[in-house]
């Protein structure tokens, strides 16, 4: 939407504003929970170990890094039962996939158990949390109430079928819960995990280039100044200058290692609104035999900011927002790397992006409560707009518009690209998150931040090489977004025409 309203010169209501804002801040507090607990945490918690823990003595452990209410010996004895039904019965279920006593795990048995009852905590909480999103987006994922112009979802006080002040008492309620959770369960879990694995402040370090797009608008204007969280670059982990500001003319992709092709060559970089996406697949055939990195070897191709990898997720925004002076944040890191005994370098680590990712829940969860206030002052003072319509006639467009938008994820910088010619889009390229973390090898030979975080990373068992996961699981990485999906028989999937 950013992109063609950038195109089309359309400016959104303060209302549309607000509830994006939301939407998205939902998205980010449920998402990083989510992530923590059940995409990362089986990294380092070993759940068979939890069986041996003495419910009272994690009892003791959760009452003296937190006020939460579930914290009884019998409370863990329950869940340390729970457990044992699922070991005995052979099917573990949730947790079956994992290294379990693997010598890389380093929690005590009751911290494991702590944690094993956190995690089945998260799960029905995120599923309560989450229905901030159908109230303002219909439906998780992929909210429905996004529109060109602004928002789909109506703002009236007198009608049950729009935000109104009940809903605005459910959003507060919600977003109260959740930073209770992330306050009193999340921060406390993840600190105490990061207490037993501190040599991990000096593994998986990247490619120490940060990039962050800013988001959550404070107005309308579409000023980079106007984003609560900032954008720019920091570059070599530079945090006493100001971040760089951001030019997007300056993002090329290359697919000199992808399987794509360009028509003016594969060591050239694209701007994405010049942007190709041609397959060009040279990889192993059936039977499938190694992968051979000395030529092209992902699906991924490799966006560098002139000609140099960046890496984007809440590590980058968290220190584009230290590097800029944002005030929070920068209280929030000091607390935690006072708290494990660190200094500022530990920031550039698995370890620091696990934190970080942490430290970003917090100020957003905190944030909700502000934006809620904003759009019930705004439906209290009769403001109810929520759509700008007055681009509906397609004869009223320029013949031929380009426009960018740009917007941070929960995994990092999101940009879309788009070209329109004669009221029908002439070109359109999107640069995900992950293809910035995740990308391989450019012309110049220049690794991405996964590759890159990699090197050095100690494994003690090959066959099961969980060291590798902890840094890799720390970017948060999503496949599915970073790849060019296509019809391997390069058919038309379909064609979407605006008439």
């Amino acid at each position: 939407m950013r992109a063609v309203e950038n195109a089309l010169g359309i400016t959104i209501p303060d209302n549309a504003r607000i509830l994006r804002n939301l939407l998205e801040g939902a998205q980010f507090v449920q998402d990083h929970v989510i992530h923590f607990y059940h995409l990362h945490a089986l990294d380092w918690v070993d759940i068979v170990s939890a069986l041996s823990a003495d419910p009272a003595g994690t009892s003791e452990l959760s009452r003296s890094i937190s006020d939460w209410p579930n914290s009884s010996p019998g409370y863990f004895a329950g869940v340390r039962d729970r457990l044992q039904t699922f070991v005995d019965s052979g099917q573990l279920g949730i947790f079956a996939n994992a290294y379990w006593s693997h010598s890389a795990y380093k929690l005590p048995a009751e911290a494991n158990l702590l944690a094993v009852a956190h995690y089945l905590e998260a799960l029905d909480w995120q599923r309560e949390i989450i229905r901030m999103h159908a109230i303002l987006g219909g439906k998780n994922p992929h909210p429905q109430t996004y529109l060109v112009g602004g928002m789909a979802l109506p703002v009236d006080p007198h009608s049950q079928h729009a935000i109104n002040p009940q809903r605005i008492a459910e959003l507060r309620s919600l977003a109260a819960q959740a930073l209770a959770f992330v306050q009193k369960v999340y921060l406390p879990d993840l600190l105490l995990v990061a207490s037993h694995y501190k040599e991990w402040a000096g593994l998986g370090e990247g490619v120490g280039n940060f990039l962050a797009y800013g988001d959550f608008p404070s107005d309308t204007s579409g000023s980079p100044d106007s984003l609560w969280l900032p954008q720019g670059l920091v570059l070599n982990k530079n945090l006493d200058a100001p971040p760089y500001p951001l030019d997007h003319t300056q993002i090329g992709e290359y697919v000199t290692r992808s399987w794509y092709t360009y028509s003016e060559g594969d060591h050239v970089a694209k701007h994405p609104w010049d942007g190709e996406t041609e397959w060009n697949y040279t990889g192993p055939q059936p039977p499938f035999e190694l992968l051979d990195t000395s030529g092209k070897y992902s699906w991924l191709k490799a966006p560098r900011y002139n000609g140099t990898p960046m890496e984007v997720g809440p590590l980058a925004r968290m220190v584009v927002a230290y590097a800029a002076g944002h005030t929070r944040v920068r209280e929030l890191v000091g607390q935690a790397l006072s708290h494990l005994g660190l200094g500022a370098e530990a920031l550039f680590s698995t370890l620091g992006r696990v934190a970080a990712r942490g430290i970003e829940t917090l100020v957003i969860a905190e944030k909700m409560e502000t934006w809620i206030s904003e759009l019930e002052a705004n439906m209290d003072s009769g403001n109810l707009a929520i759509h700008n319509g007055t681009f509906w006639d397609p004869s009223t467009w320029p013949s031929q518009a380009m426009g960018w938008g740009i917007t941070e994820a929960p995994r990092g910088a999101l940009g879309h690209w788009v070209q329109i010619q004669d009221g029908t889009i002439a070109n359109y390229q999107c640069v995900v998150p992950s293809t910035w973390n995740g990308s391989p090898r450019d012309a110049l030979g220049q690794r991405g931040p996964w590759e890159e975080a990699l090197i050095g990373t100690p494994v003690a068992d090959p066959e099961k090489p969980v060291e590798v996961l902890r840094t890799i699981h720390s970017f948060d990485p999503c496949m599915a977004c970073a790849v060019h999906v296509m019809d391997a028989d390069c058919r038309e999937i379909t064609s979407i025409r605006i008439v």
